[in-house]
């Protein structure tokens, strides 16, 4: 049974799922994967007909704790401290700088077939949602400082209550500290040396703490927002689900305080970039919206979903990487199909269930697969008609939904080619020279070449397989070894070691152009 399936038929009554985000800066690639695991469970839930929200959070009464690397510094950094809702948009088109990056990654959303009900932290605490939590909270605050103490061995004072104020006279959020609560109102410091980033002001006093004037700490909202919105299943990234960690605070908070079972929980991992976790307020890594740009909706949904949430992803669009991607994807497709012509309502398995929840829709979109590292590189032949070399490589006529997956794959391809491959990844054909490496190569190679030229003057199939096939087997006739034959083959059209499938490159090529080379080059030493 697929993982969402097992969480889903555990469950019993009306389900909440949660998850949120805050929106310090472009979200990255890594922050769909909660995203994409809570929706599955969502749909997973849905599939099993039960009673079930999806419920998505922007914590924009977080404070802004740093400037993106992106953004004008002098302007922006006169707002560190302040909470996200209040530091103006970096852009047009947003009230504020959380709602502009919120809005970015929920165009990434609804691009993906993720569609749950957003609600922003502001509008919980200005419209007062969450004063009767504010209240418990500083009435109980030993229970919160036993329950920090308890879990992760953290002291707070025994006048630290758990809220940060707004301050009256800097706007700062993250500086204030709370050090008594009368039943009406807070006394608070904003303190010069409370955070390394922000200086507070210095100013105290006391105020009210309700209807926006401030917010608890986070692992206390959490568990603010688990009660007002009745959330029954929220995982969590592996840094706040460590043994004492976030979630374990969370939960005990919950049960000291509230007495409740806290929602079903499970720790997902990372997406990594070159083994680093990507970081929305340092900007290492793809955004989502880079990545969106760049992938086909279900291919992005199947990068996530073919690997376990506790399993980590490595995720770089190099060429290996993205191909693989597709070719995983594509055999994938093959393997539905072919269980579709035995049964009509087929029992899936793990790794079909992986496809299905990939869709977008609720059904998978079937095609004749083209492989994709074929298109790059038919991109790179000047003058080729691409759609006409796809007609004639294509095993059986082309659907019109065929086309449509064709299409997309040649915008991915292109954009690949545009924005992500590095110079060794592209494909450089020398047309009207032979390539200076190419005087380098052996004896042997360049009797190999010669011999390869007569036999491939011969050859009727000119397709990439019975090249691949007549490069080795030449080579295998006169005893060259293959890491010596296809490297001379390289050489003679690209300059270099290694390409990609050499019968598959020769293929692209005329017969005509193809033969005279190889004579060229064996006849040039």
């Amino acid at each position: 049974m697929f993982w969402a399936d097992k969480i889903a038929a555990s469950t019993q009554g009306e389900q909440v799922v949660n998850d949120s985000k805050t929106p310090s800066g472009r979200v990255h690639v890594g922050s769909l994967r909660g995203v994409i695991v809570h929706d599955v469970i969502y749909r997973a839930l849905k599939r099993a007909e039960k009673p079930v929200k999806f419920l998505y959070g922007i914590d924009d009464y977080d404070a802004l704790d740093g400037v993106p690397k992106y953004l004008d510094r002098e302007k922006f950094a006169p707002y560190l401290g302040q909470p996200l809702c209040n530091v103006p948009s970096p852009g047009e088109g947003a009230s504020d700088y959380a709602k502009y990056y919120s809005s970015e990654f929920f165009e990434v959303f609804d691009y993906l077939g993720v569609r749950p009900q957003i609600y922003y932290l502001r509008d919980l605490y200005r419209q007062g949602k969450l004063n009767p939590y504010i209240d418990r909270f500083l009435q109980n605050a030993h229970l919160v400082r036993e329950a920090y103490k308890q879990v992760s061995n953290a002291d707070r004072a025994e006048n630290w209550y758990p809220f940060q104020v707004i301050c009256e006279n800097c706007g700062k959020i993250a500086t204030t500290v709370v050090s008594d609560y009368n039943g009406k109102e807070v006394f608070y410091t904003c303190k010069p040396d409370a955070m390394s980033y922000v200086e507070g002001c210095g100013h105290s006093g006391w105020v009210s703490p309700f209807d926006g004037n401030g917010k608890l700490p986070w692992k206390v909202e959490w568990v603010a927002k688990w009660d007002l919105l009745g959330v029954t299943i929220e995982l969590a990234g592996k840094d706040h689900s460590q043994k004492g960690g976030s979630r374990d605070v969370a939960n005990a908070i919950y049960r000291k305080v509230y007495g409740k079972k806290p929602p079903y929980h499970s720790p997902y991992e990372f997406i990594l970039v070159g083994g680093t976790k990507m970081s929305s307020s340092k900007g290492v890594g793809a955004s989502a919206k880079e990545i969106a740009e760049l992938l086909p909706p279900e291919l992005l949904r199947f990068l996530m979903l073919r690997t376990q949430p506790k399993t980590a992803i490595n995720f770089s669009p190099n060429y290996e990487t993205i191909t693989r991607l597709f070719r995983d994807y594509d055999s994938a497709i093959e393997k539905y199909e072919k269980l579709l012509e035995r049964e009509e309502n087929p029992k899936l398995s793990k790794d079909l269930l992986a496809l299905y929840y990939s869709q977008v829709g609720d059904d998978v979109r079937t095609y004749q697969p083209f492989d994709f590292s074929t298109l790059i590189s038919l991109l790179q032949v000047p003058h080729l008609d691409i759609k006409a070399e796809v007609e004639k490589r294509s095993e059986k006529p082309l659907s019109e939904t065929d086309w449509e997956v064709v299409n997309e794959r040649i915008r991915v391809a292109q954009k690949w080619l545009d924005d992500y491959a590095d110079p060794e990844e592209k494909l450089v054909l020398y047309f009207d020279e032979i390539p200076e490496s190419a005087g380098n190569l052996e004896a042997e190679q360049l009797q190999y070449l010669t011999q390869l030229a007569e036999n491939l003057e011969n050859l009727e199939d000119w397709e990439g397989e019975a090249l691949q096939t007549e490069i080795f087997s030449t080579s295998k006739a006169l005893g060259l070894a293959p890491k010596k034959a296809f490297p001379a083959v390289y050489h003679s059209f690209l300059g270099k070691e290694r390409g990609p499938k050499a019968g598959n490159l020769l293929s692209y090529l005329e017969k005509s152009f193809v033969v005279q080379r190889l004579r060229d080059v064996a006849n040039a030493a």
